[in-house]
């Protein structure tokens, strides 16, 4: 495995980052599940965990907090709203773990479940931003990690004591929030500053 930020360029200290984010602090299936797999991982010192309060799956990078004031922010989340005010929530499975070379993921199944999601804040982003945005679509491989590598280090021993399964679970995402991420990844000063929720009437 990899050391993660060994060369990542990251915000500076005071520099916010606004995200597209899942968050999963209140869906106690996705914690504990999280729980059970960073159990078997906190013994491994080249580990850095995801806090809990924090786990997540990213959804899209929106850019530097700088290019967006407080009418594009609610300008967004209001585009948002609207673009998923029909849509339903949805379940996803967690179980199957994966390994990239700089962090231990749990998979999220079917792979395409939560496109919808992706789809509407990436276009309420490209609205709030004037069209600036690329409308070329990454490959979006949705996934809540659970560990990041900060050094390099074999994968056997910790793929050894994690297994590529753990007992799955059904979640129900009802919500997406935008955050904000202040300074370096690994600091976790992150903040929400709004939540869109699945099949509510927009605002």
């Amino acid at each position: 495995m990899a050391n993660r930020w060994a060369d990542r360029p990251e915000p500076h200290q005071g520099q916010g980052k606004l995200y597209w984010h899942i968050l999963l602090k209140d869906y106690p299936e996705a914690l504990a599940i999280a729980a059970a797999g960073q159990e078997k991982l906190a013994d491994f010192r080249g580990l850095h965990l995801t806090p809990r309060q924090w786990l997540h799956i990213t959804t899209l990078v929106v850019g530097f907090l700088d290019g967006f004031d407080k009418a594009r922010i609610e300008d967004m989340m209001t585009a948002a709203a609207e673009l998923l005010s029909d849509t339903s929530p949805i379940t996803i499975s967690l179980g199957s773990v994966l390994y990239h070379p700089e962090a231990i993921v749990l998979r999220v199944q079917p792979d395409d479940a939560l496109d919808p999601v992706y789809s509407a804040v990436k276009a309420a982003t490209g609205i709030a931003s004037s069209g600036d945005e690329t409308t070329e679509r990454q490959p979006w491989r949705p996934h809540v990690t659970l560990a990041y590598s900060t050094s390099v280090q074999a994968a056997g021993p910790i793929i050894h004591a994690l297994g590529r399964k753990l007992p799955s679970c059904a979640v129900t995402i009802d919500r997406v929030s935008l955050v904000v991420q202040e300074g370096a990844e690994r600091q976790w000063n992150w903040r929400s500053v709004g939540e869109v929720k699945l099949g509510s009437p927009a605002r």
